[in-house]
């Protein structure tokens, strides 16, 4: 290849620059991600022109299995060849089976389930159920919240850089400090059809409320009659080091959203799941709430797979011991870098490393990415980077992305005292 001919990353980044996304591409060039992914397997992002980047983001969320697990890739092959998407005339025996199996896994006496796309598509439905169940208007969220990007997840969101330029949202969204169940309680009212919550808050940094925050959300609700919802999109199907994070607490929702690791890293499978008595909703007009691809053959197919991998690869332990080695190594490298991290806070193999301010955790993820590491910082809050690998991570793999991290952070603090920046200012 000529030396002016163009490589393939900067004819990709052009066509972004024209045709996708000018911030987006101009975001990810800075961080030092100069390469187009390709190929993927377990743990490792393979690139076109010969890089593998250890993905400490997992999607995020979405890879709790590893990437291309072979038992869900199989699946989707031989789903493939027989029936891709259904006539949603015909019943479904797949879409039968995975409801099902929702309804085992999930806790308490949730039993039913509609399929859909994506997390924002869940929480959707779940508020359209919430508020046809219980005939009332309102709803309480908790500051910081992320639930997606649609207008009602939106609105039950909690961070304003991404609701401003599309206000006026949804009316009757309130906001309470997260994890403070005085103010919670105080919100909740004769009109409230739901609090919604995520039992940890995954873009707002990984914050972690206090035993007991959960319950009193429940004891709220049942006392004024309205109803729970569990955001389960992220925590859920073992990421926490228990199948559910509510089940750390034991609590049980009304209405519970899934998502993410649902599609097992290979299709895009959400899910609302709700008591009977909720679903009575549907119970005099069945098609009051529908999705063209949602439940398809396919994406069921897949969903039970990354089911199956659940428990046959022991992934919930997974999360919950590689989770506690990372934890562990994290806060004593935050032990030696106390100027520049303020806290680490997770629980299984979702971890935060909040840093004094986003700029020192940017530097930290572009140092990482020269170290071919892929990671992220949280969505709702950009001074917390997130590691959250899939659970097929090595303990090899984890020791090294630890020297990684450390390294990342002493070439960071090491730069700034050359350019003389002070890593405590704002």
């Amino acid at each position: 290849m000529s030396p002016d001919t163009p490589s393939a990353f900067d004819v990709t980044f052009e066509k972004y620059l024209r045709y996708v996304s000018p911030g987006m591409a101009t975001v990810v060039k800075f961080m030092g991600f100069e390469s187009l992914e390709d190929r993927a397997r377990g743990v490792a992002i393979l690139t076109s022109d010969g890089k593998t980047y250890l993905d400490l983001l997992g999607g995020p969320g979405v890879f709790t299995m590893g990437h291309s697990h072979p038992k869900i890739i199989a699946a989707a092959h031989a789903q493939l060849d027989k029936m891709a998407l259904g006539s949603h005339l015909l019943l479904s025996g797949l879409l039968a089976d995975l409801c099902e199996r929702l309804a085992q896994i999930t806790p308490g006496d949730l039993q039913y389930s509609f399929l859909c796309n994506s997390g924002a598509e869940a929480v959707e439905g779940a508020l359209k159920m919430a508020r046809a169940r219980t005939g009332r208007k309102g709803f309480v969220a908790a500051e910081g919240a992320f639930h997606g990007k649609t207008f009602g997840a939106l609105s039950a969101s909690g961070r304003d850089l991404y609701k401003d330029p599309f206000r006026p949202l949804m009316d009757n969204f309130s906001h309470v400090p997260f994890g403070d169940a005085e103010a919670l309680a105080a919100a909740v009212n004769s009109d409230t059809a739901a609090v919604i919550l995520e039992p940890i808050q995954c873009e707002a940094g990984i914050r972690i409320p206090p035993d007991g925050y959960l319950k009193a959300a429940r004891e709220a609700c049942d006392k004024h009659g309205a109803l729970l919802i569990l955001d389960e999109i992220q925590t859920g199907l073992g990421r926490t080091g228990k199948l559910f994070a509510c089940d750390w607490e034991g609590v049980v929702p009304d209405i519970m959203t899934l998502g993410k690791a649902l599609g097992g890293g290979v299709m895009p499978v959400a899910a609302f799941t709700a008591t009977a008595d909720v679903w009575t909703v549907f119970d005099e007009n069945p098609y009051i709430h529908t999705s063209t691809f949602g439940g398809s053959p396919l994406a069921c197919a897949v969903a039970l797979a990354a089911l199956d991998v659940i428990v046959e690869d022991g992934i919930v332990d997974q999360c919950r011991v590689k989770g506690e080695r990372i934890l562990k190594g994290v806060k004593a490298i935050a032990k030696e870098f106390a100027d520049a991290i303020t806290d680490v806070r997770g629980r299984g193999l979702l971890v935060g490393v909040d840093f004094k301010n986003a700029e020192v955790g940017e530097l930290t993820i572009a140092g990482l990415a020269q170290r071919n590491i892929i990671t992220a910082f949280t969505l709702n809050n950009p001074s917390v980077l997130r590691l959250e690998p899939p659970a097929v991570i090595t303990e090899a793999q984890i020791d090294y992305a630890l020297v990684s991290l450390r390294d990342s952070i002493e070439q960071m603090l090491t730069m700034l005292a050359m350019a003389d920046l002070d890593p405590d200012e704002e």
